[in-house]
């Protein structure tokens, strides 16, 4: 059994002469019309969490918005639909450009238009860096589930028990009742790292290998955490760790965050820009 600890010791240490270059690049695609929070929060969160660079891939009618609001991260404005999501027609470039990143962050607020959906299959299967894979990301897969098996690159996918049931279509109860059993099978069936959200989050990997988190509360019950959660895999995968290893310390610390941040201001308050705030202080132990 994998431990935190064990973990902690793998994480790169930062070289006196080291430079932006050598601690990955995120790319984030993320955001659409109602949902630019999702997209702020995801990219924030890899910065945060210590990427070199981070660029935020969205629809170009939201570029001065999210320009506007990130300022370490770079924004990159795309194609478009009529809902201001990310269109067919940015799929080449969005490919050509991931050929300079180390891992891409997918899913968060890219909405459930069908276009847009098109899009998110044709990038699990084509992209050639790994994926973390969330939210509207895990949604374009419903119906389609066995599409997922296409992607070249490592998976790392982060559904809630909400997510999971659509996409297995399966009741939520049903996955409730046995969590970690089915984790393991989804992991193994779809060959990904599965990270099943919720108390005690449960990460699996395809080999049967996994963690139950233990940190966190229920003040996490708020919208954005799962954002920053995708934010901060995605920015440790790009600086060199394996999924695996990634989705733990990611759910690990961004439980922590929220407890740090419910000791000081209660649980009912406890907002996902609240966690962010709180993540410098608890990544500390990583430096």
């Amino acid at each position: 059994m994998v431990t935190v600890n064990d973990l902690i010791a793998k994480f790169p240490k930062r070289k006196p002469d080291s430079h932006k270059g050598d601690y990955g690049h995120v790319l984030v695609i993320a955001g659409s019309s109602g949902y630019s929070g999702a997209a702020y929060l995801t990219s924030q969160a890899a910065a945060l969490s210590g990427s070199g660079l981070v660029t935020l891939a969205i629809g170009r009618s939201l570029y001065q918005i999210m320009a506007a609001k990130l300022t370490e991260v770079m924004v990159r404005p795309f194609f478009e639909t009529r809902d201001y999501s990310l269109s067919l027609l940015a799929e080449k470039d969005v490919l050509k450009f991931s050929e300079k990143c180390t891992a891409v962050a997918l899913g968060p607020g890219v909405s459930q238009n069908k276009e847009t959906q098109a899009l998110v299959r044709n990038l699990v299967a084509k992209l050639k860096i790994p994926v973390v894979l969330d939210a509207d990301g895990i949604n374009a897969f419903v119906g389609q589930a066995d599409a997922l098996k296409r992607a070249q690159s490592p998976l790392v996918m982060t559904p809630h028990s909400g997510e999971l049931a659509r996409l297995l279509e399966k009741e939520v109860a049903d996955i409730q009742t046995a969590r970690k059993e089915v984790a393991l099978a989804c992991a193994n069936m779809y060959n990904t790292v599965l990270v099943l959200k919720g108390h005690g989050t449960i990460v699996a990997r395809p080999d049967g290998e996994c963690y139950i988190n233990e940190t966190g509360n229920p003040g996490m019950a708020s919208g954005g955490m799962g954002d920053c959660l995708t934010g901060m895999i995605a920015s440790f995968i790009g600086q060199g760790l394996e999924p695996f290893d990634a989705a733990v310390l990611g759910v690990y610390y961004h439980g922590l965050a929220a407890d740090a941040v419910a000791r000081e201001k209660g649980v009912l308050s406890l907002l996902a820009t609240d966690l962010l705030n709180a993540l410098p202080s608890v990544l500390k132990t990583l430096a």
